[in-house]
Order: C-alpha cells, then structure tokens, then sequence
C-alpha cells in the first residue's frame, strides 16, 4: 500500500510539473488611474535625469541615512527572515531585516528606484549594536553577536507622509496591460525575483492627497536563483548562481519569456500546495511584450556602469563581489536593448 501511494505521489508530481504557467488576461489602462471616489493610484514615474542617482544611497539620499544609537522596540514575526523594529537617534523608526535578504534588497531598492518605480529607504549596516534588546528573541538569535550586535542588515523606514493601506494583486491592478507593468514584470525578472507573492506588495496612501502608490515592498529574494529552493543562501544574494541562471527563456514574435520566476524543483513538490502557488507565479515572467521589454532596457541603460556598481557596493559586498554582480546586471540590460 505504502509503495502504491508513492507511485500515486510521483505521477501527480509528473502531472503538475507537465502544466503551463497560467496565463493571465492583458488589460489597458494607463500609468496612473483614478477609482469612483476620485483617488489616483500611481505605479511609475518618470525619473528625472537617470545618470545623475546616487545609487550608493538610494532614494533616501545620504541626508535620511539612520543614525544611532539604535534602542530596540519590537520583534516582528512577519515573513521568512528575523527581523526587529527600532528607532534611532532622531526619533525615527526603522524596522531591520537580518539573514539572507539584507544584502540583495538594498540592491534591489535601488535599482526599483532608478528605473522609476516607487520604494522605501532602504540602507545597509555592517555592524548595528541596539540597546534593549532582549536576551532571547524568537528567531534570528543566533545572529546576534556580543554587547547585542547584529551584522549585515538592513534597515527600512516607512515611505515619507505615506500609510500602507493594503496589498495589491499581480494579476489584478489598475496597470495591467500597460507598459510601465510590463517593464515592472521585466525588472523583477532582471533581478531574478522569485518571491512574487501578492502579499510581498503594498498600497501606500499619500496623508494629504490619498494619491496611491503602488510598490513591491518585498525584494529580498533577489539576484539568487530564478525559482523557489529551500536553501535562502543559496536562493538570495548569491552570486555563483546568478551567474548561471538564464534570463531570457524564450524569444518569438513580438514577445518575450523569462526564466524568472521559473518553477520549484523537484524536490519541493512533496509540498503540493506550496508547488501549485509556486507555479502559478510563473506567468508573471512570460509573454511580455518586446517593445515593453525593450523599452526598461532603454530606461535602464541610462544608467552608468559606476553606478550599478554603487548600487552593489551600498549593500556591502566585496570588490568582486561588486564587479561581478554589476556585469551580469550590465549583460541582461544590453540583451533587453537587443531585442
């Protein structure tokens, strides 16, 4: 009996992984869009002069860096990386990411930023020591070193006279269709970003004028591999396997296939669930227009070598690290050009 269930198991694993991505229906609304009520909701903006970011910084700029010293607030259990909230110096709150994500998700923010799309001020810290920190903390402990240090993590702060008022959906939004989500869906593949969750995006909401901005505010599974694995080293900010991955699955007629999101591997589809909704993130990465592939490749060309580097180097990664990083970026922004 036990091997007849196996046998059953291993032909519905073969089934499923024989499925398609699922494909979603193209809307055609524009960049920004307004609800009954009159509210507009905004995913990209055109970024003013390019070549002159600071990347090394990030959308915060130098000035809105944290300042310590740091006291510790909270744990916060969200998510699959230990993170705690804390406030500075200045009063301000920042919640810290440590583990895996830290490194790649200061990349990521910036290169979101550059492109034109909105994020949070994200920055990078090697060594950051938090006063109050409880002696035990439920995950992440054994990443505390003495007097209650914590090393590469990354620090968040809220979007400037914004609240987040919700999530929003990847195949379900005000933007479906329009090339600024389609370059969205191009630069997440870019970066390899294989966590495309819906709850790994928010809706932020101006005070003042309700204007909306849609945002992925998760980018911590990043410049790794292009799908779902259980090693979060080896899934996030690694560099061997960003080298190998592949970028542009398939090219024919007037659309484009990415590798990112590509399917779990085998070996997870003992979790069928979890298999299936990996699966069906995969359309997110395929059948996008090329001139809207082509076209965040021209956006993104913009930027100078010096400064890719600099996104890379804001994240604390070494010399090489940096230089390697930046021109498998470098090579996937001429491939998108020469579509």
């Amino acid at each position: 009996m036990c091997k007849f269930f196996q046998r059953l198991t291993m032909l519905l694993v073969l089934a499923i992984m024989a499925l398609p991505g699922e494909t979603r229906p193209e809307g055609s609304k524009g960049r920004t869009a307004a609800d009954a009520n009159g509210v507009q909701a905004v995913l990209w903006r055109l970024p003013v002069d390019i070549a002159s970011l600071n990347l090394l910084y990030g959308s915060g700029g130098e000035d809105r860096q944290p300042h310590g010293p740091f006291t510790f607030i909270e744990e916060d259990s969200e998510g699959t990386n230990p993170k705690i909230d804390v406030r500075d110096q200045d009063g301000v709150k920042w919640k810290v990411k440590f583990g895996s994500e830290a490194r790649p998700e200061v990349v990521a923010t910036r290169l979101v930023w550059a492109a034109g799309y909105f994020t949070t001020d994200d920055y990078f810290v090697e060594n950051l020591q938090v006063k109050d920190l409880p002696s035990h903390l439920h995950r992440g402990q054994d990443l505390v070193g003495p007097d209650s240090t914590l090393h590469n993590v990354r620090l968040k702060r809220p979007m400037k006279g914004q609240e987040k008022i919700g999530t929003w959906r990847w195949a379900a939004n005000p933007f479906v269709g329009t090339r600024e989500f389609n370059g969205l869906r191009v630069l997440m593949a870019l970066m390899n970003n294989w966590d495309l969750k819906d709850v790994n995006n928010a809706i932020y909401e101006d005070k003042q004028t309700r204007e909306q901005t849609y945002v992925v505010s998760d980018l911590g599974a990043t410049f790794g591999t292009t799908g779902y694995i259980r090693s979060l080293h080896g899934s996030r900010g690694n560099l061997e396997a960003y080298k190998r991955s592949k970028f542009i699955s398939n090219l024919g007629g007037d659309r484009v296939d990415f590798e990112s999101p590509s399917r779990p591997t085998l070996i997870e589809s003992v979790n069928i669930p979890v298999y299936m909704r990996r699966l069906d993130l995969r359309w997110i990465g395929r059948r996008i227009p090329r001139d809207d592939a082509k076209w965040m490749g021209q956006v993104l060309a913009q930027l100078s070598a010096e400064q890719i580097r600099d996104a890379f180097r804001a994240a604390g990664y070494s010399a090489q690290e940096v230089e390697e990083f930046a021109a498998v970026v470098q090579d996937r922004i001429a491939r998108l050009n020469a579509l």
